[in-house]
């Protein structure tokens, strides 16, 4: 039998929804998008500021949306199951190639306090694919500072991050949505950020009232759309965040069934990671073990298989 540390699996909080008022339809008015916006933060507060044993795992999944519409923006095909491909069946220290990099900058948006530097910037910049000279990143960070010192709402301060950003380098706006999320989580004073705007970056929130061209950041009508987006995000975060803790609980509760000796090791995988190789070693745990391991976790109903392969198999919550 297998024992979990309580103070990691413990649920700590229970996750929230955001109003349903703040959902409605329709097409408020900047200041009532501004409004909805703040409720729906609200709801996601406690979940951003808490611990609970699956925030990893959710965390992970909010970076994978993320990374899968960076695809489309980046111009390529990869979907979420070629991320995870890209990012879990890479060795360890080889290039995950453009897409696992891309997906490799907003896993690292999600496991990092929201702090920024010229260094920082550089290496987000390479990830993302961009060339960007060290004169211009130090301006673009004094930039961030600076919009940082407005004390705006969050939400308008992500709007002016995004819009600095792309103002400089309108083929950087990868790097200008990465960068809304980690002020916003600046701004809110979370821990971590959490990876939102970018899943929603062509969702109707930015099409405008008519469905039609796409409000790229800094047009007209952008400050309203992040607003809203930001509502649509939110709701999506908790809901995965229910989701979540319910596929956990169950997780946790047949964990004192679990004989093998590397359990332990692999629950806690599941818990923090999107997803966990079916062929994972460890000091504790062969790959033949940790397959009999996923197949008794399989039966018990508390993991699902991610990549719908018979091998190179990922499993996760």
């Amino acid at each position: 039998m297998i024992r979990l540390d309580p103070a990691t699996a413990s649920s700590v909080a229970a996750p929230t929804t955001v109003p349903s008022w703040a959902l409605a339809g329709g097409a408020p008015s900047d200041a009532e998008a501004a409004f909805q916006a703040g409720a729906a933060l609200a709801s996601l507060d406690t979940l951003a500021r808490a611990q609970p044993a699956w925030a990893g795992a959710w965390r992970q999944r909010l970076a994978l949306s993320c990374a899968a519409a960076s695809m489309r923006l980046a111009g390529r095909a990869e979907d979420e199951a070629a991320l995870r491909d890209a990012w879990q069946l890479c060795p360890a220290g080889a290039d995950p190639g453009p897409a696992g990099a891309i997906f490799g900058a907003w896993r690292q948006l999600a496991l990092q306090p929201p702090a920024v530097s010229a260094d920082r910037l550089a290496k987000v910049a390479e990830l993302l694919g961009l060339a960007w000279d060290d004169e211009a990143l130090a301006d673009l960070w004094t930039e961030i500072e600076e919009v940082a010192a407005a004390q705006r709402p969050a939400p308008f301060t992500a709007a002016a991050i995004a819009a600095c950003v792309f103002a400089l380098r309108p083929d950087a706006e990868l790097l200008a949505w990465w960068l809304a999320d980690l002020v916003l989580a600046q701004s809110l004073r979370w821990p971590r950020p959490l990876p939102l705007l970018m899943a929603q970056a062509f969702g109707p929130a930015f099409r405008g009232e008519a469905g039609g061209k796409r409000i790229r950041p800094g047009e007209k009508g952008f400050e309203r759309a992040v607003c809203l987006a930001l509502v649509q995000a939110a709701a999506e975060a908790c809901r995965l965040a229910a989701e979540l803790s319910r596929r956990s609980e169950k997780l946790l509760a047949v964990a004192p069934k679990l004989r093998a000796k590397g359990a332990g090791d692999v629950i806690f995988l599941l818990l923090s990671e999107d997803a966990v190789s079916g062929s994972l070693t460890t000091k504790n745990l062969s790959r033949f073990a940790a397959r009999r391991l996923f197949e008794r976790l399989q039966q018990l109903d508390v993991v699902r298989e991610l990549s719908g392969r018979a091998s190179f198999r990922l499993f996760g919550l």
